[in-house]
């Protein structure tokens, strides 16, 4: 079911990557595991906390080392009164109590209060955008460090300007210092790992509208360039993406994978019973310097097939 492609682009971004780790001496315990869940939008209709309470157990049952979620954690903040999305930030901390290993959390567009809400919401408002997420749920980015590892959760959502009601993919400047900063004080060979709602890279925009139609500024990263030229001396290995509710690998230079995650909630928890793309998450297994995937079909069924 995973749908591959392999792009020779981006030469100016990686051409000066570090270089492989081969030839370190690997221990057995440096592998683990871990899971990646995007997209579960959470909210109590269409019975989505029963199947996230689903997944969660199967996640459980894998017992991985630890889960990132990849955004839109709930259904959704962006749009809803402050009542609502009070509300479905309290079902998600909840739900998440049932995890039996650490939750790291990221921050999808539907996460951000009030970009399209009506009537629209003062952006002075204590709760608007980016803050009611740091108030529930935690950093809108940071990094940890796991068996050699070092993993950074991207905050790639900004307010558009213009039209209201618009988000656009892009990475602050504050953060690009944050993260120049984050990887000078890192090894060269330290591998690294990258999640971000919104992709950095992606084939799905001309998949869905046409080889030469550009990709929205809601479906890719605009500022991906720069995101990417902080890691040119870095040892980035695997760069984890959702929003498109797809799942799909791309491998540049033969040095980092973007892989875009799936959705845990499928197609918004409609997904037809007998279609290919089914509710799942991704599963990695690490093992010193390297690392294989999958994706992961939790078993959760809508009762629909398609016409």
């Amino acid at each position: 079911m995973k749908q591959f492609a392999t792009l020779i682009c981006l030469m100016i971004l990686f051409g000066s990557c570090a270089p492989s780790t081969g030839g370190r001496e690997e221990k057995e315990d440096d592998s683990f595991t871990f899971v990646f869940m995007t997209d579960i939008h959470l909210k109590p209709e269409m019975r989505a906390p029963d199947g996230f309470r689903m997944a969660i157990e199967r996640v459980n049952d894998l017992n991985p080392d630890f889960v990132i979620t990849g955004g839109d954690l709930v259904d959704d903040v962006l749009s809803s009164s402050w009542g609502r999305a009070d509300t479905l930030f309290k079902l998600y901390t909840e739900l998440t109590k049932e995890f039996r290993m650490p939750l790291y959390n990221s921050m999808g567009n539907h996460d951000h209060y009030a970009f399209s809400a009506l009537p629209e919401v003062d952006p002075g408002h204590s709760d608007y955008g980016e803050r009611m997420f740091e108030k529930r749920i935690g950093k809108p980015y940071y990094s940890f460090d796991h068996k050699g590892w070092h993993f950074m959760v991207l905050d790639v959502i900004e307010k558009g300007e213009g039209s209201w009601g618009s988000y656009i993919g892009k990475v602050s400047e504050s953060q690009l210092d944050w993260i120049r900063e984050d990887v000078r004080e890192l090894d060269t060979l330290t591998p690294i790992v990258l999640v971000a709602h919104i992709p950095l890279v992606s084939v799905y925009p001309q998949l869905n509208h046409g080889p030469l139609t550009a990709a929205t500024q809601s479906e890719i990263v605009t500022n991906q360039r720069d995101v990417l030229a902080c890691f040119r001396e870095t040892n980035l290995k695997l760069v984890l993406q959702g929003h498109l509710h797809a799942i799909e690998e791309i491998t540049l230079m033969e040095k980092v994978k973007f892989i875009t995650g799936g959705a845990v909630s499928g197609r918004w928890w409609r997904t037809p019973d007998d279609s290919e793309f089914q509710e799942g998450f991704i599963k990695v297994d690490v093992s010193g310097g390297e690392f294989s995937w999958e994706y992961v079909d939790f078993g959760w069924e809508t009762g629909v097939t398609s016409e």
